[in-house]
């Protein structure tokens, strides 16, 4: 194995490379399943993206609004559960009512969540999640510790230590989900949360090899999902979500990234976040690729490509199929029909009811009141009162 993780073995590489290729010369569906490299078969490719909730319990315990809210969209045969981001350490903690999976005392829910999506025929993922110099100290009565020091907000710097111990606390996290019963896992490396911040170029200058240039930004990611599948079985699949810009991210680093990690063989699925599957990079003249078009083209061997941002009816997503990607990330139009997947596969032309929806439509569509006030504050254009 070399450098970044190629595997040496020119068969093995080929068969990858010959998968990647031949999966995307055919027309995929919305209802074909998908074979993970490793853990299990999904059903469809619709999967529920990750959406902050807060209506988990205060301890980081699942709650049976939780599980209801992630059940109702298991029913509505969403292929794969995405859990909303799931804190991995609880100094990490960034909202309230934020799911834990930081301590064993969470088994108990994860357990009860696995079982559940299992029944109603999906498969279950948990997201792991540190928020870093976001972290809530009122929250966690901790020290917010990230990837650089911050006088003005009085976030510490983390020693190299510290980052290896984070490193440790996302590989216990996954093991602490596959003996939940979880399917599987989302390293959250997106949005400008501790992950994404060790990729940050304007702000992560450490000198002890975890910054200052891009192969010291994104040791951490790697790092993080190296211990992840040394830690977990065969029977599991790992992802992980990226932005690919904002967040002090560079575009052209973000591709050399994909494109070692879709090489380096040790993650299922890469999730990318893009806001809007359509749009062109910032400040790009009119004509450009698109974000996403960036991504296409780099050989997978065998990891598949998620993409996420407005894919909000029937269509929209099977046009990113058309264009290469594997699984599209519902999140608005799974919060305004849980049964969205059902409906989008019986119906090429199928939109969801179109916002703003009332609250009321909210709570029948399974969002507990912290979920409701949650969506109404934040996308207040989105909610008729």
């Amino acid at each position: 194995m070399n450098s970044i993780g190629i595997v040496d073995d020119e068969t093995t590489s080929v068969t990858r490379l010959t998968k990647s290729v031949f999966h995307r010369s055919r027309m995929t569906n919305l209802s074909d399943p998908l074979d993970l490299r490793h853990g299990h078969l999904l059903p469809n490719r619709l999967v529920l993206a990750p959406m902050t909730n807060q209506q988990s319990n205060s301890n980081g315990t699942l709650s049976d609004d939780e599980l209801a809210w992630l059940v109702a969209r298991a029913e509505g045969e969403f292929g794969l559960l995405q859990t909303a981001a799931a804190y991995v350490h609880r100094g990490g903690q960034v909202w309230p009512g934020q799911l834990g999976i930081s301590s064993d005392e969470h088994l108990p829910g994860l357990e009860r969540l696995a079982a559940a999506v299992s029944a109603a025929g999906a498969r279950s993922s948990v997201q792991l999640h540190h928020g870093g110099v976001r972290a809530e100290k009122t929250l966690t009565s901790q020290e917010v510790v990230g990837p650089w020091d911050d006088a003005q907000t009085g976030v510490r710097g983390m020693t190299t230590g510290e980052v290896q111990q984070a490193v440790e606390n996302f590989a216990a996290a996954a093991a602490r989900a596959e003996k939940a019963g979880i399917d599987g896992i989302e390293v959250h490396g997106g949005h400008g949360y501790l992950v994404g911040q060790f990729l940050d170029a304007s702000n992560n200058l450490r000198t002890d090899g975890y910054g200052s240039d891009p192969a010291g930004r994104s040791r951490f990611a790697k790092e993080v999902v190296q211990a992840i599948r040394e830690r977990t079985g065969p029977d599991f699949h790992i992802g992980l979500r990226l932005s690919v810009e904002r967040y002090g991210l560079v575009l052209a680093d973000m591709v050399q990234l994909v494109g070692e990690l879709f090489a380096g063989g040790n993650i299922d699925i890469l999730d990318l976040s893009l806001w809007d599957v359509a749009k062109l990079p910032a400040n790009a003249p009119e004509g450009s690729r698109t974000l996403l078009e960036h991504f296409l083209d780099l050989p997978r061997y065998g990891t598949a490509l998620g993409v996420s941002g407005h894919l909000a009816d029937a269509a929209a997503v099977q046009r990113v199929l058309d264009q290469g990607a594997d699984l599209a990330y519902i999140g608005k139009a799974a919060i305004a029909d849980h049964a969205f997947a059902r409906r989008a596969i019986a119906n090429p032309g199928y939109r969801p009811p179109s916002f703003p929806v009332t609250r009321d439509h909210l709570r029948v569509e399974k969002l507990a009141e912290p979920f409701v006030t949650y969506f109404a504050s934040n996308w207040p254009q989105l909610v008729d009162d």
